[in-house]
């Protein structure tokens, strides 16, 4: 009962407070809908990017991949400061002058029109097919794990789950259905507070609890029994090897921070340039802290369980909330998890909402259509897709690797090539239409042959980002040499948004990337 009640509150918070922020906000324009009004603050930017970016595949799936491969899995956080930093200074200062509502849009005034339609499909594919069901499974697996949700109904533990699955779906659609943009970035901005402080709990108590309530002691400890769980340059054959930080996960770390739909959008809501670079360089921070709660928790982890969940390395994390948090506060953490999971599925119903609206309907069915209908085929959207969503979601248990590998080689198939294709767009001048366009069709074929078809071939999949990468320009370029690139376009100020720059951008840049080396130096640990 206790459980509960911590949770009800928590959660019925959140609720509120999104209710009474938005009472005056006009939900029935575009720009309110799906842009917040423009009127997002730094910290709310920051506050939802963090939780769109951060869910239930991360306090789950990577705390349960830490556990077996320990810190080297690191380098999925903190590389995303140096990519939030370039975004913050290239990316998002062009995107505001644009005046854009979507990401695509870009690539129709760059390339044409079907080049745009293209890449929105992928786009709502992708999300549907991958993000959403992970997101729904690993949060119900948490749920499940803390309120025994199975146990609670008298049923097994898959109907359990399934139960679980379409609680959250339910929930999250509302959100995202109902309240557009500002809902999902203001539910966002308070269960990130409550993603913080409950994450770093978890660390404290249980280092607290080995180290006679001494967190040093206990931190000591941990490293003593298992050293080599702290290396953060992971071998060759390992899950992730070092070199991969210079080949392929930097295309994916920017495409992912500076051009990635789900996430910039709270950026193009921003009420002018100052408060996006601040959301945007205040995200770099917070994910450089990050590890705390997602990665040194599964290495914890390794210290109470040895090996005993290796293979099932996403349960494990449950195992040690409730081994080490006081029964007062299970409810609480399960709130903070069902928050992180609601924030990223309705950001990302969202943002799908949005590319479906503005680059589909809006551009080949109903042109002229109104703000308010086009709004409406906003929230219709949300609700069709929350559907297939939970549908889809049992389908990616048993992950070999866990669900956060599991979501990471799934994105490549698509993240990569739509990358290519906007790099192209803003520092390829030669490149066409056409090249866009054929190189975004080989890269998803070659991605998903190499991965799937043509599996003895030894490359990590990283490092087949990288490789994909460059055949995907290689193949813009010596398609554009036949195909010739007429469109002359330069980016104009459409005067969206005032644009004058954060004052400390440069500074905190400059900060975070030195941070980010500083790490790597530290943690440094030869093998």
């Amino acid at each position: 009962m206790i459980i509960l009640t911590s949770f009800l509150i928590f959660t019925g918070g959140v609720a509120f407070f999104t209710w009474y922020s938005l009472r005056k906000t006009n939900l029935t324009s575009s720009d309110g809908y799906f842009l917040g009004g423009r009127s997002l603050t730094g910290i709310v930017i920051a506050g939802s990017m963090l939780l769109t970016n951060i869910s239930s595949e991360h306090l789950i799936g990577m705390n349960g991949n830490s556990y077996v491969n320990g810190f080297i899995v690191i380098a999925w956080e903190v590389t995303s400061s140096i990519a939030l930093v370039i975004a913050a200074i290239f990316f998002v200062p062009k995107y505001l002058k644009m005046g854009l509502t979507t990401i695509p849009q870009f690539l129709e005034s760059r390339f044409d029109g079907l080049t745009r339609t293209m890449v929105a499909a992928i786009l709502i594919f992708s999300f549907v097919v991958t993000l959403l069901p992970i997101v729904l499974y690993s949060g119900a697996i948490g749920i499940e794990s803390l309120f025994g949700v199975s146990e609670a109904l008298g049923v097994s533990k898959s109907e359990g789950l399934w139960i679980t699955v379409v609680i959250i779906g339910v929930i999250g659609s509302i959100y995202a259905i109902f309240g557009g943009l500002k809902a999902v970035a203001y539910s966002d901005t308070i269960n990130g507070f409550g993603l913080l402080l409950g994450g770093l709990l978890i660390p404290i108590l249980a280092l607290m609890a080995i180290g006679d309530n001494n967190i040093w002691d206990g931190l000591v400890k941990v490293y003593d029994y298992a050293p080599e769980k702290f290396n953060v340059v992971g071998a060759r054959d390992s899950v992730l090897p070092f070199e991969v930080l210079f080949t392929g996960l930097i295309i994916n770390q920017l495409y992912f921070w500076g051009m990635n739909q789900t996430i910039i959008q709270r950026a193009l809501g921003a009420k002018n340039l100052k408060e996006a670079q601040k959301g945007l360089l205040i995200t770099g921070l917070f994910k450089i802290l990050i590890p705390l709660i997602i990665v040194l928790p599964g290495v914890i982890c390794y210290y109470y369980f040895q090996d005993t969940y290796f293979d099932q390395q996403d349960t494990v994390y449950p195992q040690l909330v409730k081994k080490v948090l006081p029964v007062w506060l299970i409810g609480f953490f399960a709130a903070v998890i069902m928050g992180a999971v609601l924030s990223t599925f309705n950001s990302v119903l969202n943002s799908v909402a949005t590319l479906f609206s503005m680059d589909i309907y809006k551009k080949h069915i109903a042109k002229n259509v109104s703000d308010t209908k086009l709004v409406k085929i906003g929230k219709v959207t949300s609700a069709i897709l929350a559907v297939m969503a939970i549908f889809a979601a049992p389908m990616v248990a048993n992950a070999s690797d866990g669900l956060y590998q599991l979501l990471q080689e799934l994105n490549g198939i698509f993240f990569i090539p739509i990358a290519s294709i906007l790099l192209a767009g803003f520092f390829m001048k030669k490149v066409s239409a056409m090249g866009a366009k054929v190189a975004l069709i080989f890269g998803l074929s070659f991605y998903i042959f190499m991965t799937w078809g043509y599996t003895s071939h030894g490359i990590h999949f990283v490092h087949l980002w990288g490789i994909e990468f460059l055949l995907n320009v290689a193949i813009m370029y010596s398609v554009s040499y036949f195909y010739p690139n007429n469109n002359k376009y330069e980016i104009t100020d459409v005067g969206a948004v005032n644009l004058t720059t954060w004052k400390y951008t440069i500074p905190m840049s400059i900060g975070l990337c030195a941070v980010t080396i500083l790490i790597y130096v530290l943690l440094w640990n030869n093998q």
